[in-house]
């Protein structure tokens, strides 16, 4: 910020005297409060949380061992790498489950981290089998009508058929049957179930005797309890983040606070230590407020390192200024800013760059 505004500080005297200029940090209290919340509602399903994509940016080591001390008792990722550091920190505590199919090399390390593999493919399913040195712990998964993976429904009675050759062999053992939906339309989601639970009695006919069947993610676990079954997948929803042009969620708030402090002072904005090159996207410029020690103000511009916010008075190098979080100093939510620039609510979460330190806080 120079020229007509007069900018006075820089980037460097705000670091000298205020430590970090940007900063995510990660609410242990509103994570836990959020997991109690959680739980309670889905009662007797179980709680699985979902820590894809870093925990939703949030940090898997840290959001595991918050999860885990709150008597969390599964775990799960898309890839390997999230579910394996999750098993690290977990050990017993907790199941992990991981639904990417991997490869024969990643299958044979998956298993030997201990972790339980989504199998939502005929190939796959033998990979797994040939890998397995002791039973591999798989869940199955029906593809029901979203085509995100899984065996079609027409090829699913030979499916479970092998998968219950496999498990007499000792080559795996099915703990689960599961699947995805589009939580598109209550009708839709209906007919999925339908398929589901057909599904779930075809194994069963097959020999099988899975332990848990899963099938809802945040929206549809939440609302409708007929889609709970053993297992409910909360992903979002365990951070705090709603679903755009969603209701806000009782019990369930922000668990990330985005800050950034104040670099440089003008006469009418303060330039703030977070830009572009951080993640902060640059269409939220003009479009949303703030949160500052003196409550909401406009965010002016987002430039490559830096970005401009409305002043208050008072304003003083060093300041913290809340990107976005739960609200407490007039800040908006992840998703109102997601709903600003016509996106999700994950998207400006999981857009801060992984250089950006995360701090674990009361």
């Amino acid at each position: 910020m120079t020229g007509a505004d007069d900018v006075t500080g820089t980037a460097a005297d705000a670091a000298a005297s205020a430590g970090r200029p940007v900063e995510l940090r990660i609410s242990r209290s509103r994570l836990a409060a959020n997991l109690a919340a959680a739980r309670a509602r889905l009662v007797p399903a179980e709680l699985m949380v979902v820590v894809k994509d870093d925990a939703y940016a949030h940090g898997v080591e840290a959001v595991t061992a918050i999860a885990v001390e709150e008597g969390v008792r599964w775990l799960g990722a898309i890839d390997p790498r999230s579910a394996g550091r999750a098993k690290a920190v977990a050990g017993d505590r907790a199941r992990v489950f991981c639904w990417l199919t991997l490869s024969a090399d990643e299958t044979r390390s998956a298993l030997a981290e201990g972790l339980e593999l989504g199998v939502g493919d005929a190939g796959y399913l033998e990979r797994v089998g040939a890998a397995a040195e002791s039973p591999a712990v798989v869940h199955l998964k029906i593809d029901t009508g979203l085509h995100r993976n899984g065996v079609r429904p027409e090829d699913w009675p030979g499916f479970v058929a092998r998968a219950a050759q496999l498990e007499r062999q000792g080559r795996i053992r099915v703990a689960g049957i599961w699947s995805h939906i589009a939580e598109a339309s209550d009708a839709e989601d209906d007919a999925s179930r339908a398929v589901f639970d057909a599904a779930v009695q075809v194994a069963r006919d097959a020999g099988l005797t899975p332990e848990v069947r899963h099938l809802a993610a945040s929206a549809a676990g939440w609302a409708r309890p007929e889609f709970r079954y053993d297992i409910v997948r909360l992903g979002a929803f365990s951070y705090g983040i709603r679903s755009a042009d969603g209701p806000e969620i009782d019990g369930i708030a922000p668990v990330a606070t985005l800050i950034a402090r104040v670099t440089a002072l003008g006469h009418e904005a303060v330039e703030i230590g977070i830009g572009s090159l951080d993640g902060l996207p640059s269409t939220l410029g003009g479009r949303v407020h703030v949160g500052t020690p003196a409550g909401p103000r406009r965010l002016d511009g987002v430039g490559l390192v830096t970005s401009r916010v409305e002043t208050w008075p008072g304003a003083a190098i060093g300041d913290e200024v809340a990107v976005f979080g739960p609200g407490t100093m007039g800040e908006a939510s992840a998703t109102t800013l997601g709903e600003a620039i016509g996106t999700v609510g994950e998207e400006p979460v999981l857009r801060v760059s992984p250089l950006v330190p995360r701090v674990v806080t009361d």
